[in-house]
């Protein structure tokens, strides 16, 4: 490993600690994983207990192979990316009621905050209220200082890359920029800030100390 890589994991380990520090103060069940195998261990332990597990899209808990291992394990899994379009809906739905929800976050900040694109609201919903527990994947390059640097990290970062990964005609999938448009295919609409665990709900976060996602 060459400095440049062994000096950026060092701050990147630095940042997620303090993170994690800053999450518990807000009432999260957070933890500090080194790296993604580690992650992957946690997020593969929490689903043992599990009848029915859902998937929020996120591109992190994609590549741990969460889906892959539980497959043949008699679970239900419901992953709206894999079913035909007609049954994206009722997927959704599901999710909301599953015994854990996985997902990933677009931003998390140093005040403890857990900042997001949330195109239609489910993941919000599917986060918060319906499911028994939820475990949340932050990579450590997500890590920002506060919430305005959240929403630029968002509007700079995941929804140019999201939008391009997606597919989308929107010109920030074309430019790498944000072009502030009105695309119908704009995915920066609505945001979602959980500043405090919310009552009532069960929130986990597994902060990588290496990068995961986009």
């Amino acid at each position: 490993m060459d400095d440049r890589i062994r000096i950026g994991l060092w701050q990147l380990n630095l940042r997620a600690r303090k993170c994690v520090e800053a999450l518990r103060k807000n009432g999260f069940d957070a933890h500090f994983l080194p790296d993604q195998e580690a992650v992957r261990d946690r997020v593969l332990a929490e689903c043992d207990p599990a009848a029915s597990v859902g998937f929020g899209g996120s591109l992190s808990v994609a590549e741990l192979g969460i889906f892959e291992a539980l497959s043949g394990r008699g679970k239900k899994l419901l992953d709206h990316g894999r079913v035909p379009p007609e049954e994206r809906v009722a997927t959704r739905l599901a999710q909301l009621t599953c015994d854990l929800f996985l997902t990933g976050t677009n931003a998390v900040t140093l005040e403890g905050c857990l900042v997001n694109l949330d195109m239609n609201g489910n993941r919000t919903n599917a986060m918060t209220f319906g499911p028994k527990k939820t475990v949340v994947v932050a990579g450590g390059q997500k890590i920002v200082a506060d919430l305005p640097e959240a929403i630029h990290r968002i509007k700079t970062v995941s929804a140019p890359r999201n939008a391009r990964r997606l597919k989308l005609s929107t010109p920030c999938a074309v430019t790498g920029f944000c072009e502030d448009c009105n695309s119908p295919q704009r995915i920066c609409r609505v945001y979602s800030i959980i500043e405090r665990r919310p009552p009532h709900s069960n929130i986990t976060v597994l902060v990588c100390g290496e990068p995961l996602g986009l």
